[in-house]
């Protein structure tokens, strides 16, 4: 057995050495005790306490015998990830997702559906409420996770003047989810939680620095700064798809203003513009696919560019040269050394990525460029429920709040929790 369980009494110290052990077993796969030892500058006594806290608690057990090399060999440490599950979801604007993962942000499942977010946030948290009933997950729920298409006030967890979300400005999202799963729970931007998702789990693994752009119905990005998440002062940090760009026609954005990048250069705008294309008969392809289904998507205007068709073509190379003029403007600002771009029209093909990569490169400083690569997401879809999980997971283990459930072992049951 461990020693005692510091509980909430016990002094700063102790909860920081406790945090560090757990933190490296946890995200760092320490294996032992000697391992953490030097890591930490931590003596024998002190460390054997710690873990011994740490299983008592069970969030750490001890696994088969390690390797030796000439001593005696010790039981491998292990954190728990099957403890508990954590709920995850991402709505968009034209469809929701859906999953679960385990306590060290792994997707164990995950389901994805057509959705209008028109439909206001009771039906929409309504619709996400029955997907995560329907996978009866066996282990308790420590907390949910939410991603939505607009600025989110992440203390609040409610959206502020959401562009692409009518009715749910205002709207108290954490606390309606929280009422329903007596969870904890946490709303944020979706392109926050894909670019942490992607941090973490993809491409941006040890990328201190890096940005996540999303390219969907929408245009936004998200921050990582010096290996953390930059969410701002309000939690609206990254929100490009409003930056005026040249636009001779002056389109009005959905957000009221005009010449906004994601009103020239967004899914939403490739097929208006295809859409009118089509039915004005200056493309033979798309319209033969807006006959044929009676909408266009943006994958028909990737599939028809890769046919050659002009107008496709067109519209793909200026929705890459205006986007590409814009993260040029963020990579000299920013220097990043990683620029990973996903969503639901990034992930339909090549041709967008190509034309953005030439403009960042072609409109950066060259010092700037140096060492940045700009790839295509490696999670696709799932980088926002990876995301949103991760975020659950990393609230729940920061320092206080982890302080304030260790001895129940577990913060099932805890919607208070977000408030801490």
């Amino acid at each position: 057995m461990g020693a005692a369980l510091p509980g909430s009494g016990a002094d700063g110290e102790q909860w920081d050495s406790l945090v560090a052990v757990l933190d490296l077993i946890r995200r760092r796969g320490v294996r032992t005790r000697a391992e953490l030892g030097r890591q930490l500058a931590l003596g024998r006594t002190l460390v054997t306490q710690r873990v011994g806290q740490l299983i008592d608690s069970s969030l750490v057990h001890e696994g088969p015998l390690g390797s030796s090399i000439g001593g005696r060999a010790t039981r491998e440490l292990c954190f728990r990830a099957s403890a508990g599950t954590v709920l995850v979801a991402e709505l968009g604007v034209t469809k929701v997702s859906v999953g679960r993962t385990d306590l060290a942000g792994t997707l164990i499942e995950h389901h994805e559906q057509a959705w209008d977010i028109a439909q206001g946030p009771e039906a929409s948290l309504r619709q996400i409420g029955d997907l995560f009933d329907a996978m009866r997950p066996a282990e308790p729920v420590w907390g949910i996770g939410l991603g939505v298409p607009g600025p989110v006030e992440f203390t609040s967890g409610r959206p502020i003047a959401p562009p692409m979300m009518p009715g749910w400005d205002g709207f108290p999202v954490r606390d309606w989810l929280a009422a329903r799963y007596a969870a904890p729970v946490w709303v944020d931007n979706e392109v926050n939680a894909m670019a942490l998702g992607e941090h973490r789990a993809g491409l941006g693994r040890g990328v201190d620095d890096q940005v996540f752009v999303k390219i969907g119905s929408g245009i936004g990005v998200g921050l990582i700064s010096g290996g953390r998440l930059h969410r701002g002062a309000q939690g609206c940090a990254g929100d490009v798809g409003h930056i005026a760009v040249t636009d001779p026609v002056g389109t009005i954005c959905r957000c009221g203003k005009s010449g906004c990048l994601e009103a020239v250069a967004g899914g939403y705008a490739l097929v208006r513009d295809a859409t009118a294309a089509a039915e004005q008969g200056r493309s033979e392809h798309l319209a033969a696919r807006l006959l044929a289904a009676g909408r266009l998507e943006p994958r028909d205007i990737t599939g028809a560019a890769e046919l050659g068709d002009r107008v496709a073509l067109e519209l793909m190379n200026r929705a890459g040269h205006l986007i590409g003029e814009m993260l040029a403007m963020l990579v000299n600002f920013y220097n990043p050394s990683l620029m990973v771009v996903g969503g639901g029209v990034a992930a339909v093909g090549d041709q967008l990525l190509a034309a953005i990569r030439q403009n960042v490169y072609l409109r950066s400083l060259p010092l700037a460029t140096r060492d940045l690569r700009v790839v295509a997401s490696e999670l696709e879809d799932r980088a926002g429920l990876v995301g949103a999980g991760l975020m659950v997971i990393d609230e729940l283990f920061s320092r206080e709040r982890f302080r304030s459930w260790f001895d129940d072992s577990s913060p099932t049951g805890r919607p208070e929790l977000t408030a801490s």
